[in-house]
C-alpha cells in the first residue's frame, strides 16, 4: 500500500550549499520533516557541477514524516546568466542589452532543460530559452 502524501513543497536552493536557514527550514519544519537529514541529502546530491548554482527541488512529504525529493535542472535564466557571464538581467530588456549568447549555447541550455520544459521538439525548446534570454536583455547571436 502506498504512503499517504501530506505535502508537496517546491524550493530553490544553491546546489551543495543549502542551509537550514529560511526559506528551507521553515518550509520543511512546518511539515515535521527532519531538516538536517534533508540538507545533508540535498547537498550530497547537488554537489559537483551544480555547486553554488540555484537548483529547484520538489519535495514530497508523507504522513509518517518521511520525504522524497527530485532535483530539477537549474532555471533557464540562471544558465543564460552563466553562459553570457553577466551578474543579472537587464531592468529594461527592450532598451539595455546586458550580454550575448550564441545559438549553440541556447541549444545546449535547451537540451539540458528539455525534461523540465513543456516542449516536444528541440526547436520549440530553443524558442522557449530564446524568449527567456530576450526578456532578460540577453541577445542571441549566430
Amino acid at each position: 500500500m502506498a504512503k499517504e502524501v501530506t505535502a508537496k513543497i517546491k524550493i530553490q536552493a544553491p546546489g551543495g550549499q543549502a542551509t537550514p536557514a529560511p526559506p528551507i527550514g521553515p518550509a520543511l519544519g512546518q511539515h515535521g520533516v527532519n531538516i538536517g537529514q534533508f540538507i545533508q541529502q540535498f547537498n550530497a546530491r547537488t554537489g559537483g557541477d551544480l555547486q553554488g548554482v540555484t537548483v529547484p527541488a520538489l519535495i514530497t512529504v508523507y504522513a509518517d514524516r518521511t520525504f522524497e525529493f527530485v532535483v530539477k535542472s537549474p532555471p533557464a535564466s540562471v544558465l543564460l546568466r552563466m553562459a553570457a557571464k553577466v551578474e543579472k538581467g537587464s531592468g529594461e530588456p527592450n532598451k539595455n542589452k546586458v550580454g550575448q549568447v550564441t545559438r549553440q549555447q541556447v541549444r545546449d541550455i535547451a537540451q539540458r532543460k528539455m525534461a523540465d520544459l513543456n516542449s516536444f521538439s528541440p526547436e520549440a525548446a530553443d524558442k522557449v530559452v530564446m524568449g527567456t534570454a530576450r526578456s532578460m536583455g540577453i541577445e542571441v547571436v549566430d
